[in-house]
């Protein structure tokens, strides 16, 4: 019988040689098709079962393509209907002439991680998913895999580890691995219950009564998004302000936590509907060519016939070197970073980005991102909104209507704009851009006529877009997602002095933040200097001093903090990946956002990371981090900061010269020696809390954000270049 897939054409076949393989595996195999049929039920497609293990032996024997479904845990929403998605699979791979097996691994959920010690295990669980795979597809010798693939660190994990294995392989002299991704399909956001609305209604008005005009201001806002864990925590915010000036009881702070959690989420699960992680991870791999088109962006689970798409292709991938996940992920590294930088990607793909091209073999760092990213102008394509029905699931009902062709829209009008693409990169649809592209049929923009959520060429939103990477004199490098602050709040933080307002650790920030004496406590203390806060009010806004330079402390810092001349910088040190595991300030940059003063008012500053979820001027991934010396473990409360966000730098101000009336950046050695002691002391209580996490997944021995975050043994293997050590469409070929 003539099957689709070829043979592996290499003399490695492990299961030829040991009998074991072949005695232990059939059983497994046979056990995972019966399954899948009885799972399919009547929706199964093919003739009678064929699966015996004599035929499962052969093929193993003959070296017929051994292919892993790799799926998660299901105690993530993304992996609910993976028991469904992987026995389709399981399916079209025998009908193929293949060999399927399936193993899942776990899943973090940074939603359900988020605020409590899991989150100082969310980003090391990337390099553990990776270190899994790599261990199974080694182990048991398989030569591709079909990646269900889910939401926060499973899919770069997963990417890294294919990556890796690819490497590897060819290394050895072994077949290229090949592999495709399928996507969760995307879950649709919740809607608040009518009677609900109501009652947060009536609670708005209460406030406005008790004088907390503030609080019913910012539940209105927050009233205004759809149903997401991460709206579920603006909500919590506001109750606790409510809470703690008597507007609700702790009863029914819990009543209407209950009613809006329980209203969430969709009973199938999916990869929730902001631009989160999840999503920003769907839009990268696509823009990675690891995901074919026919599953890119669903509103339910494949069908049979999409799947059916996806593995076929694999009979022109299978053997051929330029489909190695390897060379596909460096040969559209370029794509893959305009697209998340066009669609407003997560800060969290800055470190997995260049972890994937390390794992893949490839010297990369944060630096080579970023040359990318500003080598030529990357407009904003991307009008996304949480308010006014753009989300996710929406550009996900765009595509499955026909009207939109997801990232290869997007890949289309950054070309119209003149953004330099490579279009003859190779992809898992076995074609290329350029081929992918030549089929015209809904790949405008324009063709959606109501609420596009990918924009023409001809009028993108901004000139700009994606994460920027910052350096400053007291830093090597950090990001912040200009993506995720519209240009009058970029302008309100840009080329502005900040007050340092500093913390240890997230739970003391949380604890100040949800304070709603918290500036008044500041004013009340004078922990900014008189003098100081005159000469930033001259620099941040020299008309408003003329008007106030004669008020006293009290007037001037109200009126500075009211206007949104005043700025702070929160600082939260302590949180990077060999302090705490770096875990993201998702929840205190949610509370500033949640709060009508304060988002005025402030930005983060953090050697953590964020959610994919996060706006706002929110400042991350800080090297060095404040526990290996980095300068902002030096800094203090009072302290000023020089925020050039649209010229890449922060910078430390000299207090002295700023008395005279001198913005003058220094970050000398006599001040960082004058600190020392004070900077020994915060480590020590660093390393105490450093035990908070199980040693075992502590991450020493790894690199810093700049660079992946990524066991040193892989970044000391990964000695390619990206540009000239790659396949395009034509062997021997390379990339320019």
């Amino acid at each position: 019988m003539t099957h689709l897939y070829p043979l592996i054409d290499n003399p490695v076949n492990p299961y030829r040689d040991n009998v074991q393989g072949k005695a232990n595996e059939p059983i497994t195999v046979a056990g995972l098709l019966d399954r899948a049929k009885q799972t399919l039920g009547s929706s199964y497609e093919g003739g009678k079962p064929d699966w015996t293990l004599e035929e499962i032996y052969n093929r193993l024997e003959v070296n017929a393509p051994r292919i892993a479904i790799i799926g998660g845990s299901s105690d993530h929403p993304a992996h609910i209907m993976d028991y469904q998605t992987s026995a389709r699979a399981a399916i079209r791979i025998w009908q193929n002439g293949g060999v399927p097996f399936y193993f899942s691994t776990p899943v973090m959920c940074d939603g359900t991680a988020q605020s409590n010690q899991g989150m100082s295990y969310s980003l090391q669980s990337r390099n553990a998913v990776a270190q899994m795979v790599v261990n199974q597809l080694e182990a048991h010798s398989y030569h591709g895999a079909f990646v269900i693939q889910g939401c926060d660190k499973q899919p770069l994990g997963v990417v890294s580890a294919l990556a890796h294995v690819d490497r590897v392989r060819r290394s050895r002299g072994e077949a290229p691995f090949f592999a495709t991704f399928a996507p969760a399909h995307v879950l649709e956001g919740g809607s608040i219950p009518d009677d609900v609305i109501a009652e947060l209604e009536e609670l708005a008005k209460k406030a406005e009564l008790n004088g907390a005009a503030d609080v019913a201001a910012d539940l209105r806002d927050t009233m205004a998004y759809i149903l997401q864990c991460s709206s579920n925590t603006a909500f919590q915010g506001v109750f606790e302000r409510a809470y703690e000036r008597g507007i609700l009881t702790k009863e029914q702070h819990k009543y209407f936590e209950m009613r809006l959690a329980v209203a969430t989420c969709d009973g199938q699960g999916g990869v929730c509907a902001f631009n989160g992680t999840g999503n920003s991870s769907r839009h990268l791999v696509a823009g990675l060519g690891l995901v074919h088109p026919a599953v890119e962006l669903l509103t339910d689970p494949p069908t049979q016939r999409q799947i059916n798409s996806v593995l076929d292709s694999f009979a022109t991938m299978i053997n051929e070197e330029k489909y190695g996940v390897s060379n596909i992920v460096a040969a559209n590294i370029k794509n893959a970073i305009r697209i998340h930088s066009a669609s407003g990607g997560s800060t969290n793909l800055m470190m997995h980005i260049v972890a994937g091209m390390l794992y893949g073999g490839y010297n990369f760092s944060l630096w080579d991102l970023d040359r990318i990213h500003h080598e030529h102008p990357i407009p904003d394509l991307f009008d996304y909104s949480l308010t006014e029905g753009r989300d996710i699931y929406s550009l996900a009902m765009q595509c499955c209507s026909g009207t939109s062709r997801g990232m290869e829209t997007l890949f289309y009008e950054l070309l119209e704009h003149g953004v330099p693409m490579d279009q003859d990169a190779p992809t898992v649809a076995a074609r290329t851009w350029r081929e992918r592209l030549a089929i015209t049929r809904s790949l405008q923009a324009l063709n959606v006529k109501e609420n596009p959520v990918i924009l023409s060429a001809e009028a993108p939103r901004r000139a700009f877009s994606g994460v920027d990477v910052l350096q400053g004199n007291f830093f090597e490098s950090a990001v912040v997602k200009i993506s995720g602050m519209p240009t009058p709040q970029l302008d309100q933080f840009d080329d502005k002095l900040a007050f340092v307002l500093y913390f240890e650790n997230e739970d003391d920030a949380n604890r100040s933040l949800l304070d709603s004496n918290l500036l008044n406590d500041i004013k009340k203390d004078k922990l900014f200097d008189h003098n100081l806060l005159l000469e930033t009010l001259k620099y941040n806004n020299r008309g408003e001093w003329e008007l106030l330079k004669e008020e006293s402390y009290e007037k001037l810092f109200d009126e500075m903090a009211e206007k949104g001349i005043l700025k702070i910088s929160v600082v939260i040190a302590g949180q990077g990946p060999v302090a705490f595991g770096m875990p993201e300030m998702f929840t205190p940059m949610q509370h500033i956002n949640a709060n009508r003063v304060m988002k005025k008012v402030a930005t983060i500053i953090s050697d953590g990371r964020y959610s994919g979820v996060t706006y706002g001027a929110a400042i991350g991934h800080m090297t060095p981090e404040g526990y290996e010396g980095g300068g902002i473990g030096f800094l203090q409360t009072g302290d000023v900061v020089h925020l050039q966000l649209r010229g890449r730098r922060i910078d430390f101000v000299d207090k002295t010269q700023l008395f005279a009336g001198k913005v003058v950046h220094a970050f000398t050695d006599s001040l960082k020696a004058d600190r020392q002691s004070l900077v020994e002391e915060r480590k020590q209580r660093m390393k105490a809390r450093q035990k908070l996490v199980a040693a075992s997944n502590r991450m020493y021995g790894h690199t810093d954000a700049a660079n992946g975050v990524v066991p040193l043994a892989v970044a000391e293997d990964a000695v390619l270049d990206y540009e000239t050590d790659v396949l395009l469409q034509e062997a021997g070929t390379v990339a320019n």
